[in-house]
């Protein structure tokens, strides 16, 4: 009975998929709504995930050498309209303080939507010679960009990121700054989050105001949609002009630094609900999950259940397995609900037979296969299970993005497949931002990016018939 309330209380994905992603968040206590529209309340399991999100990618950034530092919240105006096409891109977004206090202030403060120039004016201040160079700088902090639509996670007036900012001598160290990133945001797709994305440069219609070029990771979710994952962007010489960011070089001349900024989000915690979700809620990957093993005593009322359960989570977590007891007074039949609802990855059960028998049930969240196992070897079958589970994980949503990206060089075939079907269309293109905004005006299909293997299908641009330059991924984006 308490399993099938809680599980009710869920919509069907296939009956309402926004719907079902709003209750998913809500429900598996990822966050709460706040008084101020567009703003959430991370909850401590929703906020634990971009804990393990930050961990994953801060060690990867400092053995790249990278470090972490702290910019302000605020950007005086003045500065913030120094780099014209930036201002443009963001002018829109922005929130900004007027008064201090009881006072008008003199000038206007913007709040960050991003730091690019705090950083400018920063690097402008401490870099004089080429051997100040490189600066491999990144930061943890949340940003406010005024949204009229917002969605949790997916894209709200605040969001948590980390945002790097580095600066080069030359071009050539910038592009591999650039591509390195890219390489560890992927890595992190596959290694934590279990979300094969597509990688490639965004057109110059989509890329990141004020850059030279930009790339991005893309996922597919389950309802055929992409979500830009992440970005990397060479912002090449053009803030280090707007800001007079100079050094001498060993040759003596004085040149312009080269700049990289790149950055990822909470829209991951909202990747990984959307790609490996079900009707019963969240399906955590295993490296990720706050929780990797929920163990429920079964028949805790009888003696020698519970302390069974804590011997074996003590166990568990010398193994450095990350282990919960669920010993509230709920029935079985809710805790698995609520375990599933969470999407923890094991759902360990114990009773008085299973103590008998030195035993207990293994429980996949992701498939709800049962396994019995051996007391005295859970902390060695357990890892192994953990990395089975991210591997099939990952693979499926492999197979769903095989499955759901089709290519074709007609017009008119690319608009059906796109109403039907979703996912991501394979197509040539001429290059020209006409022809990609009457795709968007005519299907509502955006392009994601070039894949960097520059592959060709095709010579011709389907819709204006002139020769094609690119192979783009379309699709629906979120």
């Amino acid at each position: 009975m308490g399993k099938k309330k809680f599980v009710e209380a869920i919509t069907s994905r296939d009956e309402d998929f926004a719907r079902w992603y709003t209750d998913v968040c809500t429900k598996a206590e990822l966050m709460d709504y706040s008084e101020a529209k567009g703003f959430i309340i991370y909850r401590p399991y929703g906020y634990a995930l971009w804990e393990n999100i930050k961990d994953y990618l801060d060690k990867e950034f400092k053995k790249t050498g990278h470090q972490n530092v702290y910019m302000p919240l605020v950007i005086p105006e003045s500065l913030f309209l120094k780099e014209a096409e930036h201002v443009e891109g963001f002018a829109p977004e922005t929130a900004i303080v007027t008064i201090g206090g009881n006072e008008t202030l003199q000038e206007r403060l913007i709040i960050r939507p991003t730091s690019e120039v705090l950083f400018c004016n920063h690097y402008q201040k401490i870099i004089t010679s080429y051997r100040d160079l490189p600066k491999k700088y990144n930061q943890w902090c949340s940003v406010v960009r005024w949204e009229k639509t917002t969605r949790p996670f997916l894209r709200g007036s605040e969001f948590l990121w980390q945002e790097g900012h580095t600066v080069h001598k030359n071009e050539v160290e910038a592009r591999k700054e650039t591509m390195d990133i890219l390489d560890i945001y992927n890595d992190l797709g596959r290694n934590l989050l279990a979300i094969p994305f597509v990688v490639g440069q965004k057109t110059d219609k989509e890329k990141f105001a004020g850059a030279v070029d930009t790339y991005s990771i893309e996922a597919l979710m389950h309802d055929g949609k992409a979500l830009q994952s992440g970005t990397t962007h060479y912002l090449g010489t053009g803030f280090a002009e707007a800001f007079n960011i100079k050094f001498q070089d060993a040759d003596g001349e004085v040149k312009p630094v080269h700049q990289t900024s790149w950055g990822v989000s909470t829209r991951l915690i909202g990747a990984v609900i959307m790609v490996h979700g079900d009707d019963s809620g969240l399906v955590l990957p295993p490296y990720l999950a706050p929780v990797q093993v929920n163990i429920i005593p079964v028949m805790q009322h009888v003696e020698g259940v519970l302390a069974k359960a804590k011997d074996i989570k003590a166990q568990l977590e010398k193994a450095n397995i990350r282990v919960d007891i669920d010993d509230t007074d709920k029935t079985p039949g809710w805790k698995f609900s609520e375990s599933e609802m969470k999407g923890i990855p094991l759902r360990l059960e114990i009773g008085p037979r299973d103590i008998e028998n030195n035993q207990c049930v293994l429980v996949k969240r992701f498939n709800r296969e049962k396994l019995v196992v051996n007391l005295d070897e859970l902390d060695s079958i357990i890892p192994n299970l953990l990395e089975e589970i991210h591997q099939a994980m990952y693979n499926k949503a492999l197979e769903n993005v095989q499955a759901n990206t089709r290519e074709t060089n007609d017009y008119n075939e690319f608009k059906k497949i796109i109403s039907e079907k979703q996912g991501y269309i394979k197509m040539m293109w001429c290059g020209k931002r006409s022809c990609e905004e009457k795709i968007k005006e005519e299907t509502q299909a955006t392009s994601r990016c070039m894949p960097l293997s520059k592959e060709s299908i095709g010579h011709n641009c389907p819709v204006c018939g002139e020769e094609a330059k690119h192979l783009v991924y379309f699709a629906k984006a979120y």
